[in-house]
């Protein structure tokens, strides 16, 4: 059963989903078929393939996607997977290859656009089309530095449900393209290993009726978080910086020049983006941080938190450690509180679901968007 309960009685209260939603390996099979594997999913930063045979591998659903840079300098996407007898064609997560990929079973090779171009004996087999032999293509598209796949034979509009999550969230796409994120660099990547759900970590962050208990640092410098209102509650909403804040550091001391095309209405503002299923963006005046989960069961997710600032910040080596140590207690702080929560979604006090208040409520356009996915 993947159907959401009956609204509770109480109309300030809004049912969540049940319990077993959270537990169920059933239930995750279906959301990697029907989620993951179906829609847009954020794979790798462009910038970390900076060269002809550079890769990485990262699993998207059931399946292990090669995320390479061609000869040519295209990103390309591909199954991981051998076309011979189905090897795991690059076990490493990350690295470098001289010309050409090349399965550690039987030595099919194949070059970085994906066509077959060696084997042993293959000369000796001129029947075998060596296109369709080549490995099974997944669709991408880099956007705000990043490569974007799908899975799906035909991939739903990228514009419509990447893009247009950004435009939903802020009310245009100028607001996100000011902050030039495909032009800047990494100053900071933390990996988390969270043993929790992944829907937990998307709630936690689409609210802020929590910040008040568990984020002192983030309310000192976001007061009105303190009230319970998450920024993206609002479209086109950012949460103001405090008085007595200088910048979106961990202790409000003075962070690093404004982005050079960052509005004037968007200084001293912090604006929050879930791009469904699987990322949050959050735009400071001076830097970006992008959250990709990588969801591995139905209690692991692995959560690539980046860091990302002015190129030449980057390249001075100033100490970014205030900057990078606000979010970080953040994430902390967040996926201790998940990791808190999922143990009780297998009670049966949590059997017939939680509840959200008014300020939460928004979270319940996501519970009904992932039923609908599920029906």
């Amino acid at each position: 059963m993947t159907t959401t309960p009956e609204a509770p009685s109480a109309a300030s209260l809004m049912t969540t989903l049940p319990g077993h939603f959270y537990t169920d390996p059933e239930i995750f099979r279906q959301e990697q078929e029907r989620v993951f594997e179906s829609l847009w999913f954020c794979a790798v930063r462009a910038a970390d393939l900076d060269k002809p045979g550079a890769f990485r591998t990262v699993q998207i659903g059931r399946e292990s996607v090669l995320v390479t840079r061609s000869r040519s300098g295209e990103l390309r996407a591909f199954l991981n997977i051998c076309r011979h007898r189905g090897a795991r064609l690059c076990t490493q997560e990350s690295g470098e290859v001289r010309r050409a990929l090349q399965c550690p079973y039987h030595a099919w090779t194949y070059d970085l656009d994906g066509k077959l171009i060696a084997a042993p004996n293959l000369v000796k087999m001129p029947d075998v089309d060596r296109t369709a032999y080549g490995l099974v293509k997944v669709a991408l598209r880099e956007w705000l530095g990043y490569a974007w796949v799908c899975l799906a034979d035909e991939p739903p509009s990228f514009e419509e449900t990447v893009m247009g999550a950004a435009v939903e969230r802020l009310g245009d796409a100028a607001s996100i393209e000011r902050y030039r994120t495909e032009g800047l660099a990494l100053g900071k990547r933390v990996t988390y290993d969270v043993r929790a759900n992944w829907k937990l970590i998307v709630e936690n962050f689409m609210e802020c009726y929590h910040c008040a208990t568990i984020h002192p640092e983030l309310t000192d410098v976001l007061p009105e978080f303190a009230d319970g209102f998450a920024a993206q509650y609002y479209v086109g909403h950012g949460a103001s910086f405090g008085e007595e804040v200088s910048g979106f550091t961990v202790d409000g001391s003075a962070g690093f020049d404004r982005l050079p095309e960052v509005a004037e209405d968007q200084d001293r503002r912090y604006y929050a983006i879930t791009i469904k299923p699987t990322v949050f963006i959050n735009l400071v005046p001076d830097h970006v941080i992008l959250h990709r989960m990588f969801p591995l069961a139905e209690d692991r997710t692995v959560v690539e938190c980046d860091w990302l600032y002015a190129p030449e910040i980057v390249a001075s080596g100033v100490d970014l450690a205030k900057s990078v140590e606000l979010f970080h207690r953040v994430n902390e702080q967040d996926f201790e509180a998940c990791e808190r929560t999922q143990p009780a979604m297998a009670s049966r006090a949590y059997r017939a679901g939680g509840v959200l208040v008014p300020t939460e409520h928004h979270i319940g356009h996501f519970h009904e968007w992932l039923a609908g996915l599920l029906a």
